[in-house]
């Protein structure tokens, strides 16, 4: 169990903040599916104190998905502090977040050329200093989001993530991979485990979580107190169901081919409520067709989900793909 200000999380399972995917449509079937938590896409912190308009939505929290906290990144502390004062209350008409997440994990290039995301590891005092500026600027719980280190020489997360419990922080996530491996490589359970043995606040583990035996594996090895889930919930929210399950010691009955198809169109969908459809169908591409992984005909599904224009044509590709797995 995990208490974040007056949210229990019974389970501990957060879905990670992801660039271009944790919109509000997986967000909502993450939390349909039994997420405790969900994170949006990471905000830069600069973009909202100089009033850019497009990054209200990145932060916008609809009801019907709470809770969910809201990301934001950047090196400076003035800037983020008053980011979270911003988005404390809600954006773009949306709720309050449960909670306030600093990104220090990114490793994409143009992130940590600026020195934000995971260059921060490479300065714990800075690390020190953002969260304590957060933490003062609002009354929401501040959580962390970290790496291992920036590479396997300088594997300081233990470091980081005292320095962060130091400065107010209630949670801290750490993914068991370093900068330089991206997303290469296995995670590093052991530097989880290390940072749960070192702190007082709630330790999540992030990394390599497909199935329900994962998050039991990743939560024996580090005896961490939650599992946050990244790229094996993309095209596939059932995973939180399954992994509920498994900790209830109950049975699960996976989706049928129909239901992850259903719920691949209804995804979309509620994209389109928010993007309109021609922003929503190309964005949706990239991750529609990953709800057929691993069943016959899901690379003719891909090809023809890349080619839709419109949901009419996601719909058709659905369909087709459907009737030739019953053939």
């Amino acid at each position: 169990m995990i208490r974040l200000g007056n949210l229990i999380l019974d389970h501990g399972l957060i879905l990670a903040p992801l660039a271009g995917y944790t919109d509000y449509a997986m967000r909502y079937l993450c939390r349909r599916e039994g997420a405790e938590l969900t994170v949006s896409e990471m905000v830069s912190s600069r973009a909202l104190c100089y009033g850019d308009k497009k990054t209200p939505s990145l932060a916008c929290i609809r009801p019907e998905e709470a809770p969910c906290a809201v990301q934001i990144f950047g090196s400076e502390p003035h800037f983020m502090a008053e980011a979270a004062k911003i988005v404390a209350c809600g954006m773009a008409g949306g709720v309050a977040p449960a909670a306030i997440d600093i990104n220090m994990g990114c490793p994409v290039k143009k992130i940590v050329s600026a020195g934000d995301g995971c260059a921060l590891m490479k300065d714990p005092s800075l690390v020190f200093d953002i969260v304590k500026a957060v933490v003062g600027a609002t009354s929401l719980p501040v959580t962390v989001k970290i790496r291992a280190g920036w590479d396997e020489a300088h594997k300081n997360a233990v470091e980081v993530a005292k320095a962060a419990e130091a400065a107010g922080a209630s949670l801290v996530a750490v993914h068991g991979r370093t900068r330089t491996q991206m997303y290469s490589g296995k995670a590093d359970y052991a530097v989880i485990a290390a940072v749960k043995d070192a702190l007082s606040v709630p330790v999540v583990g992030n990394g390599d979580v497909c199935s329900a035996a994962d998050a039991l594996h990743l939560k024996r090895e580090t005896g961490c107190d939650g599992v946050m889930i990244g790229r094996g919930a993309v095209g596939n929210p059932f995973l939180f169901a399954e992994i509920r399950a498994a900790l209830a010691g109950e049975d699960y009955v996976p989706p049928s081919p129909r239901e992850r198809m259903e719920t691949a169109l209804l995804q979309v969908r509620l994209a389109i409520e928010v993007q309109g459809e021609e922003c929503a169908v190309l964005a949706s591409r990239k991750q529609f067709a990953d709800y057929a992984g691993g069943l016959r005909g899901a690379a003719a599904l891909r090809a023809a989900a890349h080619r839709a224009t419109c949901y009419e044509e996601l719909s058709l590709a659905a369909e087709a793909f459907l009737s030739a797995l019953a053939e």
